[in-house]
């Protein structure tokens, strides 16, 4: 007969005993046995979810800022798709005083977009038919308070305060060319001039506003400022200007853009 007991460790060695036909086996075991408990498992479903969560915040994030750009810089550039009532092709006859006696009536081709919304306006006038004038691409923004002459010619652009003393805002332009398209107005008007000086050239572009920008981008771009009428000097060939011609109220106007002496 074999009898099995525990007993704690001691430093004592265990005695043999013998009795009889009766054999005992000690074994001892620590009394303090340190149990570790176990620690769950991960899931590889929560490490997918969090996963999948950073990536749905990123592509929010990320069509966000796409569609602030889309918006403010690239937006324009689709906006050409308006409706035919606020896109106009305008032939105008007017008088120059300068040249009337040689050249009689002369007549100003251009096309004009309207965009209310946006609030502002968009111009485009081709190679004259006769020369003296630049082929030009205009903008006449009335929420910056800006506008902008791209002389194609010389592929620059120029920027001066918008004067609505000469250019009428979108809505009564939008009025006047819609007459002047059912043929109540304007059958015949007359020349107006401005002279600008460049004083600069413009670095920020972005704070030109997104319309102007889109026009101007790659482009080199200057600042303009209108010259007095008693500081006006007549003779063209006396310094380096040129001049774009454009509709934008009910006369032409002639705007001359010259260099820095």
């Amino acid at each position: 007969m074999v009898k099995i007991s525990f007993q704690p460790v001691s430093a004592q060695k265990p005695e043999k005993q013998n009795d009889g036909d009766k054999e005992e086996i000690v074994m001892s075991y620590p009394q303090d046995e340190l149990v570790l408990p176990l620690r769950p498992k991960k899931s590889p479903v929560s490490g997918i979810c969090c996963l999948t969560l950073g990536l749905v915040i990123f592509m929010s994030g990320l069509i966000m800022v796409s569609v602030y750009v889309y918006r403010y810089y690239f937006t324009p550039q689709v906006r050409h798709e308006i409706p035919e009532d606020s896109l106009f092709h305008c032939r105008v006859m007017y008088e120059d005083s300068v040249y009337a006696p040689l050249l009689g009536r002369q007549e100003l081709q251009e096309n004009v977009g309207i965009y209310l919304e946006d609030n502002y306006e968009q111009i485009s006038v081709p190679v004259p038919e006769f020369g003296g004038s630049d082929p030009a691409d205009i903008i006449h923004d009335f929420h910056r308070g800006l506008t902008a002459y791209h002389d194609i010619a010389l592929d620059k652009c120029y920027v001066i305060e918008l004067n609505s003393t000469i250019v009428m805002p979108p809505r009564n332009l939008w009025e006047l060319l819609v007459n002047v398209k059912r043929g109540m107005y304007l059958p015949q008007t007359y020349l107006v001039q401005e002279e600008m000086m460049v004083t600069g050239r413009v670095k920020n572009m972005r704070q030109l506003g997104p319309f102007i920008h889109r026009l101007c981008y790659g482009k080199e771009t200057y600042r303009l400022k209108r010259r007095s009428a008693h500081k006006r000097i007549y003779k063209r060939e006396a310094r380096k200007c040129h001049s774009i011609r454009h509709f934008e109220n009910t006369f032409v106007v002639e705007t001359l853009i010259c260099d820095r002496a």
